[in-house]
């Protein structure tokens, strides 16, 4: 499309960073003494709600060595927005001056289009407590944001500040049945990921020659003048204002020491 293949995995990055953020998540089992007698890790994955549990269902298994009640959680990216009210200067560029693989280029990328990017966090438990558990490690971390900084375009060195906004919570029983069918809450907790996403990286030539024309008048009946900038290098690699004395324009790299060289000349027009 457009002519142009690229992929900065912007969107994989943003699903990384939100799931990364509930990886880690432990909770605590106590006796009718209050002691604490387990500690569980709660399980984190990608995909709908109905999948995991469904996995749950068909894979007892994934409930043992302890108890059938061991909690998970699961995460979707749900939809993307424009976010009209983040708009940046569409012609403005990040531009890095100095490409290791060609010195006579230089690499550049347009500013990004910013998305409001929604998931959902699916917290599954069999009681009640172990939802409550899990909540309150998370919710007070979001006030009503958690801003996370993010390598998104390495490359171009380009590091975000990228928040992500807790929208809803909403919890529903999906228990039915008689006293020994199974039963599963289910908290839902919505957010929003305020994320940019890039176009592709684009190249250009570094600029060595500028010639410019300069008339004394509107009619150009006169003498008018022209004007040659070009960089100067001895082969010594001292920088130098002699046209007479420096190598080839082609041979100067931008990072060498290199001064301009401006030769004016007034010609008469023919």
């Amino acid at each position: 499309m457009f002519g142009q293949t690229f992929y900065h995995k912007t969107i994989r990055k943003n699903v990384i960073l939100f799931g990364t953020l509930f990886n880690d998540i432990y909770i605590n089992r106590e006796d009718s003494s209050n002691n604490q007698v387990q500690t569980l890790k709660i399980p984190i994955t990608y995909g709908p709600k109905n999948k995991a549990l469904l996995r749950l269902d068909s894979d007892p298994a994934l409930n043992r060595p302890f108890q059938i009640n061991v909690p998970i959680m699961s995460f979707e990216m749900v939809g993307m927005s424009y976010a009209a009210d983040r708009k940046l200067g569409t012609v403005r560029k990040h531009t890095v001056l100095n490409n290791p693989l060609n010195t006579e280029q230089q690499k550049y990328i347009y500013n990004p289009v910013p998305y409001d990017i929604d998931f959902n966090l699916y917290i599954m438990t069999k009681n009640a407590e172990d939802g409550t558990k899990i909540l309150e490690q998370i919710l007070p971390f979001f006030t009503p944001d958690w801003t996370t900084t993010v390598n998104l375009i390495p490359e171009m060195g380009i590091k975000l500040d990228i928040p992500v906004i807790i929208q809803t919570v909403n919890s529903t029983d999906t228990y039915e049945g008689t006293a020994d069918s199974s039963r599963t809450i289910i908290w839902t907790v919505g957010f929003k990921m305020k994320s940019y996403l890039f176009g592709p990286v684009r190249k250009s030539e570094v600029i060595k020659l500028a010639n410019t024309n300069f008339f004394s008048d509107i009619t150009k009946t006169q003498e008018y003048r022209n004007i040659t900038i070009t960089p100067g290098m001895l082969a010594n690699g001292s920088p130098t204002s002699n046209a007479s004395l420096t190598i080839d324009r082609t041979l100067i790299e931008e990072d060498d020491d290199w001064t301009y060289i401006i030769t004016k000349s007034d010609i008469k027009d023919e």
